[in-house]
């Protein structure tokens, strides 16, 4: 245990680069902390065996391989979370109904899951009212997901990664979309090979967006891209990484002198630990200092 007064060990506890965390995972738990951080570990299979509700408000299991009943066991005592990212874990409907029972999420990645229904997600986002930034891209979707992804999210949503849906985004789900959240100010639709330039004029109700991302979205052509300038008087950020080569893409830039194209390369949105940030023990920008040790 951190050598460390009990009352700051509860803060925050780092499980970061321990191989096998189940029994860490079960003390730490039980001591109450508010901050875990444990991404890319391994949780074999064990029953959280605390009954009372967890005092966890923010929590990274990005990577991590743990059984979908052992993260329900873990999550079904979560009343406080407002930060949560689960990025490529398989989860289950228990899972994200869990997840419906914290009302004051803020930002949850959930990028790349998989093993969870429409409905579930649905009930999900209706529930969590207040989220701000979500990932959920390139998860194990087909078109209901899709949906109840647009047809549910709140205004209070800012920060969106819808990306990697090739066929399964059309322009319909967009303008449903641009409605139901009018104060995006970031929006990560790459992949979505249904989208053209006819987008455009959808997403320009969207009168606070930042930063844009349209990555491989191979039938909006670059002529259309220069008209994005006049459109978006705010826009700074601008993905098309695989729509402009190289030989273009200087062309693009003098069009377009005030937006940065093309640097960012990985989306940061609802991630604790942006690959163009703040790393190490850092989460959502806040330090997570403190290590368990066995």
């Amino acid at each position: 245990m951190s050598s460390v007064c009990k009352r700051w060990h509860r803060l925050a506890v780092d499980l970061e680069g321990l191989t096998h965390v189940g029994p860490a995972l079960q003390q730490v738990l039980k001591n109450g902390v508010h901050m875990l951080r444990c991404p890319r570990s391994f949780v074999e299979d064990f029953h959280f065996s605390g009954s009372g509700p967890l005092q966890m408000v923010l929590m990274d299991l990005s990577s991590s391989i743990i059984p979908p009943s052992s993260l329900e066991s873990i999550l079904s005592h979560c009343r406080l979370l407002e930060f949560l990212s689960l990025e490529a874990l398989q989860l289950s409907d228990n899972i994200i109904s869990s997840l419906s029972m914290n009302p004051n999420l803020l930002q949850l990645n959930l990028s790349g899951c998989s093993g969870f229904s429409a409905p579930a997600l649905a009930h999900m986002l209706k529930s969590c009212s207040r989220i701000e930034q979500l990932n959920i891209s390139w998860c194990e979707f087909d078109n209901d997901h899709v949906k109840s992804v647009v047809n549910n999210l709140k205004p209070a949503v800012t920060h969106l990664n819808l990306s990697g849906y090739r066929e399964g985004l059309a322009l319909e789900d967009v303008k449903v979309l641009v409605t139901r959240c009018p104060n995006i100010q970031a929006l990560d639709l790459s992949d979505s090979t249904l989208l053209m330039a006819d987008s455009f004029p959808v997403l320009r109700q969207l009168k606070g967006l930042l930063h844009l991302s349209l990555s491989r979205c191979y039938h909006i052509h670059l002529a259309a891209l220069t008209d994005l300038g006049s459109m978006f008087p705010l826009l700074s950020l601008l993905d098309v990484f695989g729509i402009v080569n190289d030989g273009h893409l200087s062309s693009l830039k003098k069009e377009l002198p005030r937006i940065s194209i093309n640097s960012r390369p990985f989306s940061s949105i609802a991630r604790p630990s942006p690959s163009s940030g703040l790393t190490g023990g850092f989460m959502w920008n806040r330090k997570c200092q403190l290590r368990f040790k066995l």
